[in-house]
């Protein structure tokens, strides 16, 4: 409403303010939407994003980004709308990294024209990683058969309950190395001259912020206030663009809602979530956090 007052004023007896929106995208990458914590897919951002954008005045978006990495294909998704809506109303996007911008959070942050970092922030790990748990030995020791049928030689390959085949192996790994190949050509297409040529910039080696300027991984070191007041001037206005209320706000009725869950749609809620929270603290867990 501001903002259509502010344009509908004679030029004279408009503010000065420069309204720059902020976009927080701050989590593990997983599909879906996690219902008791913060999770990034496309689906629990792209409205954010979208709100973002619409600031038809704003100079520029800010992004704030602190995330482990996850999901290669939500990572990429996101990367892929921001740049489909910068193209498409011409904005210019600057991302600032928090805590950590790793693997498929370094891969949403080279969507930013500019990358500025804490100086002890993280970035980098650009490389990919699977990783899963081994029981055969247990289903012996607990007396425990597995049957497994399938129309299909390969249908149960890397069966965490059988031990392991070299081929089935071989075949992930030439999974990983396509995967590798699109985020490292997605990283040169983005960051181009700027990349230093250290022959460990693609082997999922992460590196601090300030390490990280000097191997051309990000632009420049700051905070999102300081660097958006010395670009837009002292008053320039950041205003944080919030998604619509989660799991508790809207269907349970607390903000007024009538709809709302069963006990027993909050205890499958309640038991996915902590397969999700060990997932994600996995994440987090690979750079000290």
């Amino acid at each position: 409403m501001r903002r259509l007052l502010n344009r509908l004023l004679p030029k004279s007896m408009r503010s000065e303010t420069v309204t720059i929106p902020v976009v927080r995208l701050h989590g593990a990458i997983m599909s879906g939407s996690g219902q008791f914590r913060q999770t990034l897919s496309l689906a629990s951002t792209a409205s954010v994003i979208e709100k973002a954008f619409a600031f038809d005045d704003a100079p520029a978006i800010a992004i704030s980004i602190n995330s482990p990495g996850g999901s290669p294909v939500q990572s990429r998704l996101i990367y892929k709308r921001i740049r489909d809506l910068a193209a498409e109303k011409k904005k210019q996007v600057l991302v600032f990294v928090e805590d950590v911008a790793a693997s498929g959070g370094y891969m949403i942050a080279v969507a930013g024209d500019e990358i500025i970092a804490d100086p002890s922030s993280i970035v980098g790990s650009i490389g990919v990683v699977s990783a899963s748990f081994g029981f055969p030995e247990l289903m012996k020791k607990i007396g425990v058969e597995r049957r497994v049928y399938t129309a299909g030689e390969n249908k149960a390959v890397l069966d965490p309950f059988k031990p392991e085949k070299q081929e089935d192996i071989e075949r992930l790994k030439a999974l990983q190395l396509e995967v590798h190949g699109t985020f490292i050509d997605l990283v040169r297409e983005r960051r181009g001259a700027k990349l230093n040529d250290d022959p460990d910039l693609f082997s999922g080696l992460f590196w601090s912020g300030k390490r990280g300027l000097e191997l051309g991984l990000v632009d420049g070191l700051g905070d999102m206030r300081s660097v958006l007041k010395q670009r837009f001037g002292e008053k320039a206005r950041l205003y944080l663009v919030t998604p619509p209320r989660g799991l508790f706000g809207r269907r349970l009725g607390i903000f007024g809602s009538r709809l709302g869950f069963s006990a027993g749609d909050i205890a499958a809620a309640a038991a996915g979530g902590l397969l999700e929270a060990a997932e994600e603290r996995s994440l987090w867990a690979r750079f000290g956090l």
